[in-house]
């Protein structure tokens, strides 16, 4: 063999060597502070699910990272997209998962896309507001559809792995927006679109229809599915259930007198989250009932640079679940208000996972349930990334904060779904 027909084989030899080491090499995800952009590092994950490709999610191990098959296309798309990568070589996987094992860490595998939607009325892009997971999802680049009553109604839930839940008002009471906004064309609007959906799907009121949805909707979780909610939408939705068949809207929003007696007729075994708790039966107070922290909170008055939460630790290993909705690369994150910024903690049902409170531990910020054989994390709070948000602000640019600690919440629960359930260890 000459020279020339030697280096050619070397050559394709070390070209086939390099080749096989590539394809055994994997691609992490950072999802510490190293990270560029944690929120579309969830969409690039998600997008690697529809792809066919294994992904799984690595809690606790540097933020939550995620680790997938090292092939071109997902680095290409982390680069396009301004996602931090890092290569992982065989045996630094090897020192990744000796790690975990050693530690309060554990290795999820996400198995399928969840297909996602989101409970919003058909003029919510005319209202004066956003809804932030459906500003999250639009960054992360992550699928979603948009339901109302209609759809609910008839059934089309199950089509759904994951939903949320607009800043919607289930009591029937249009929000509470009447001493400041009844006259405004936004209230108008919103309020005729309501009572016309209602009559044409046979109910006499606004609230007997959202009392429908609602009980709609917790047989969607029942029967697994995964609810989220953030502001208004998490305590008007219990509201709700605890007061079927029992009248608690004032004349102003549905012609009638609440029940004089409508509070010690309340069912709070119905509800999924709350208990105990009054309405507050007045019109003209921005304020559905005493679950809300709003009005008595202390870093209310001091403002938002002395206003956080504490995310909860959980065991990686034994308590997967909400291990996975609190993944972040920070454990105290900046408070917000809303029209529900909080719960008082004596309110909420003692089997409820508490996953982050305020320093005093008086209000609950992010709790988590388990229903039947689905689930929902309830969120309080308007805008992670705006701290009062008033009503006609513009919507929160997420370029700006692409590695927002309070955004992160919310698209771990999207991404949640996709992981492969594991029994509890003993």
């Amino acid at each position: 063999m000459n020279l020339t027909k030697k280096s050619f084989l070397i050559v394709i030899i070390l070209l086939l060597t390099s080749s096989a080491t590539a394809s055994a090499d994997k691609i992490l995800i950072p999802m510490d502070l190293t990270q560029t952009d944690h929120l579309k590092a969830y969409g690039i994950t998600y997008w690697i699910l529809t792809q066919g490709q294994d992904a799984e999610w690595l809690l606790n191990y540097r933020g939550g990272s995620f680790l997938t098959s090292g092939i071109n296309a997902i680095a290409e798309r982390c680069r396009l997209l301004g996602v931090k990568f890092e290569l992982v070589s065989p045996s630094q996987e090897a020192q990744i998962r000796a790690t975990i094992e050693d530690n309060n860490m554990e290795a999820v595998l996400l198995e399928k896309a969840p297909k996602v939607a989101i409970y919003a009325p058909p003029n919510s892009k005319d209202e004066p507001w956003d809804d932030a997971v459906n500003l999250a999802l639009t960054y992360a680049e992550i699928p979603f559809e948009i339901i109302w009553d209609d759809q609910v109604l008839e059934g089309e839930l199950k089509n759904y792995d994951w939903l949320h839940l607009h800043h919607e008002d289930f009591t029937g009471q249009f929000g509470k927006f009447y001493a400041s906004y009844r006259n405004t064309i936004w209230y108008k609007r919103s309020k005729r679109i309501n009572e016309e959906t209602a009559a044409r799907l046979g109910f006499n009121k606004v609230s007997e229809l959202k009392l429908a949805v609602a009980k709609e909707l917790k047989r969607y979780i029942a029967g697994g599915g995964f609810l989220f909610a953030m502001c208004s939408a998490t305590d008007t939705y219990d509201i709700a259930l605890a007061a079927e068949g029992v009248d608690i809207v004032p004349s102003e929003f549905d012609g009638d007198p609440p029940d004089p007696n409508c509070t010690e007729k309340l069912d709070y075994s119905k509800c999924l989250a709350f208990e105990d708790f009054t309405p507050i039966l007045d019109p003209l107070v921005y304020e559905h009932s005493n679950i809300d922290t709003s009005p008595t909170r202390r870093s209310s008055v001091l403002g938002a640079e002395a206003d956080y939460f504490i995310l909860f630790d959980f065991s990686a290993k034994y308590d997967p679940i909400p291990t996975m909705l609190v993944q972040n690369h920070v454990n105290a994150v900046n408070g917000f208000l809303g029209q529900c910024t909080g719960y008082h903690k004596q309110f909420v049902k003692d089997y409820i996972t508490i996953m982050g409170d305020s320093e005093d531990k008086g209000e609950v910020k992010y709790l988590h349930g388990k229903f039947g054989g689905g689930f929902f994390s309830w969120l309080g709070g308007h805008d992670p990334e705006d701290y009062q948000h008033r009503i006609g602000d513009p919507p929160t640019d997420l370029e700006l904060h692409k590695n927002s600690p309070g955004y992160r919440l919310i698209l771990n629960n999207v991404l949640f779904p996709a992981a492969k359930k594991k029994e509890r260890k003993t």
